[in-house]
């Protein structure tokens, strides 16, 4: 990783540390607060204190970006400032944030042939030549995609779990490189559980002494690595086109399908979802409700409320 260089550099190593130990930071936050770094050290090379026009200028939204993208680029940098202020390190103002965009993209459906396709091929992959990097795939892939396929992690999740984020004795994760800067909690299933403990036992015998519960050679495994894997699996057996992110759509939609004809406590099972799913606020998970055929008459019928009264929409700043 690049150093830090500008004037800054006490100021966000302290900010790095404090975030690191309260289980919020990761290589987004890291990125985007270099780039900050970069901006400031080259367009003000003689600044000693940090200036509204600094985080002005660098915060504007910028022609080639959409609001979600400005807001992904910009959180690290106010939540720089909010540590600088109440430590009384600084008076300039937060930056404005743009309003959040609802993304209207719709994930692929999985049918039960097209996922029984995927983890064949995943159980399937070669073993020759018997190069580490071979042998370590063939064992990685087959778990690496069933753990999102059935706990609704993100990929980056799985791909920065750590050894000791992984409670192979009481079947849980802790998830601490997260989209947001909560840790939260995932409870593995019972097959999934086993699954691991098989896998742990096999990946010590090559990497005993490995940071990363899915280990590569630079440490844990890239975008890239989740997206080649993904693809050459899928298109073994499938036409259609999906991605390895839609595992984690495929398993909120699965968990509400089941709702329907149970006994129906929607908001203690949507706040357990929402949770598991490493949502800061409910609203984000109204996305994965509208998917779902007819939910909207159930929830009316069952409970007397529409889901806009049991969770009504809000704005970003509001739900930070």
């Amino acid at each position: 990783m690049a150093k830090f260089q500008s004037f800054l550099v006490p100021a966000i190593e302290a900010f790095m540390k404090y975030r690191k130990a309260s289980g919020k930071w990761c290589n987004t936050h890291e990125n985007n607060l270099l780039y900050f770094d970069r901006y400031c050290s080259q367009m003000y090379p003689e600044a000693e204190s940090l200036t509204q026009d600094m985080i002005d200028s660098w915060c504007a939204q910028r022609n080639t970006e959409c609001n979600n993208s400005c807001i992904a680029r910009i959180g690290v940098v106010s939540a720089f400032i909010k540590y600088l202020r109440i430590r009384g390190m600084t008076d300039v103002e937060y930056p404005v944030f743009p309003k959040s965009e609802k993304i209207n993209y719709i994930p692929h459906a999985f049918t039960v042939e097209e996922l029984e396709n995927f983890f064949r091929a995943c159980d399937n992959l070669p073993s020759e030549p018997r190069f580490p990097s071979v042998l370590t795939r063939k064992i990685t892939v087959p778990v690496f995609f069933r753990l999102l396929y059935s706990s609704g992690i993100r990929t980056n999740e799985a791909r920065m779990l750590r050894v000791e984020d992984v409670d192979l004795e009481q079947g849980v994760l802790s998830v601490k490189c997260s989209k947001g800067d909560s840790q939260h909690f995932v409870v593995l299933h019972e097959t999934m559980l086993e699954l691991m403990k098989r896998y742990d036992t096999e990946i010590r015998k090559t990497h005993p002494k490995r940071q990363y519960f899915f280990p590569s050679p630079k440490g844990f495994f890239r975008k890239n690595w989740v997206c080649r894997n993904f693809r050459d699996c899928w298109f073994a057996y499938n036409t259609s086109y999906a991605t390895a992110y839609e595992l984690r759509h495929n398993y909120a939609t699965e968990n509400i399908n089941r709702w329907v004809g149970e006994g129906f406590g929607f908001d203690s099972k949507l706040l357990y979802l929402s949770r598991s799913m490493g949502h800061s606020v409910l609203e984000s998970t109204r996305y994965y409700y509208s998917l779902v055929p007819a939910m909207s008459g159930i929830v009316e019928n069952l409970s007397g409320q529409n889901f806009d009264d049991i969770v009504p929409e809000v704005d970003y700043e509001e739900g930070q």
